[in-house]
């Protein structure tokens, strides 16, 4: 490999691969134009009839989907390969077979170019996709990542610099989502589906309990509210599509106010005057509008991805890997990837390096 490129802020140019689970994204972005081009392929069409995640079919997707992939946004964005400065990729949490397919790609890459790969945390990727938009909020802020894999509130002072306010003791927020979704009989994946029944269920017939809302603290649970629903189902005689619609409205009225509940303690505990959300579950409209109303209680700022950016993509990993790159994080080079990868082991550049 021959000897690194001195990172240049005026001129650096990032491409980030993402491959955690069933989406394999990538993009370009660029120090001073920001994100230049972007391309998402899904497998939900997979993954259908099987109802989940296949970890095996999705590495495999991965690996036939992402030099196309690759070539397709490099062209769209004006950038040739030499033009790089560094490639950044999701080394972890996520499916491990998929990782390595990311991974291996970005290194042998960047190997050729010789230039930096730089293992990305898939978390601080969606901590940082609201900086993709017009106005971007600065640190310090309190961060909500809801997902079908994590639901975490998080006090972010800067990058790698992070604190865990809260967490779920068991289903995220997204998988009881998809859970529910599954036992009103709508199909994969659950969680838009039912947040689109949702919308014409009377929100008066199935009131749910607000999981550990009665109780300081802000970490969540949403296993409970699954049982609910089950009981709830089971008890309401006929099981017709209105049935299921006000259900689904009470799950996910439950979900939301439960979510803006402890968004507003984790406010009032940091004394911090933005909100940040981001995850799948970020998309969600009734959600959404109940954290601006929240924030706008409070005199506080709320901030959203655009709904593409919200879910896994390569932008946000791209972004966080020219920061890291930028920062001059020698440490981020060429990680193993770590399926289990715990958020509070992050640290500060600097911190790294000292």
């Amino acid at each position: 490999m021959s000897e690194r490129k001195t990172p240049d802020p005026a001129a650096a140019v990032v491409l980030g691969i993402e491959t955690s689970c069933d989406e394999t994204g990538v993009a370009v972005v660029d120090a001073r134009r920001g994100l230049l081009a972007h391309a998402l392929h899904s497998q939900v069409a997979l993954h259908a009839e099987y109802g989940g995640v296949v970890p095996e079919l999705a590495s495999r997707d991965h690996v036939r989907r992402l030099l196309p992939l690759l070539r397709t946004v490099l062209a769209e964005a004006g950038v040739a390969p030499r033009q790089l400065s560094a490639v950044a990729y999701t080394a972890g949490p996520g499916l491990v077979g998929a990782l390595l397919v990311g991974a291996a790609t970005a290194r042998a890459f960047a190997s050729g170019l010789g230039i930096p790969a730089i293992g990305v945390h898939h978390m601080e990727g969606h901590l940082l996709a609201p900086a993709l938009e017009a106005d971007p909020p600065e640190p310090p802020y309190v961060a909500l990542l809801v997902s079908g894999g994590h639901s975490l509130l998080v006090e972010v002072r800067g990058l790698g610099d992070y604190r865990l306010l809260g967490e779920t003791l068991d289903d995220a927020a997204g998988e009881a989502f998809d859970k529910t979704a599954k036992l009103l009989g709508l199909p994969y994946p659950g969680g838009p589906h039912l947040a689109r029944l949702a919308t014409s269920g009377n929100p008066e017939r199935f009131r749910f309990a607000r999981p550990m809302t009665d109780r300081p603290g802000l970490e969540f649970s949403f296993s409970g509210l699954k049982t609910q629903v089950l009981l709830a189902w089971q008890k309401a005689g006929v099981q017709d599509e209105q049935t299921r619609a006000d259900i689904a409205r009470g799950f996910e009225d439950a979900v939301v106010e439960t979510l803006a509940i402890k968004c507003a303690r984790a406010l009032e505990a940091t004394g911090a005057r933005t909100l940040v959300v981001a995850g799948g579950v970020g998309a969600n409209r009734r959600l959404r509008g109940q954290l601006v109303e929240l924030a706008a209680a409070r005199g506080a700022r709320v901030h959203f991805p655009r709904p593409e950016f919200c879910t896994d993509n390569g932008a946000m990993i791209a972004l966080a890997g020219l920061k890291r790159f930028l920062a001059g994080d020698l440490a981020a080079c060429n990680l193993p990837v770590r399926p289990r990868w715990p958020l509070s082991e992050l640290r500060p550049p600097a911190a790294q390096a000292a």
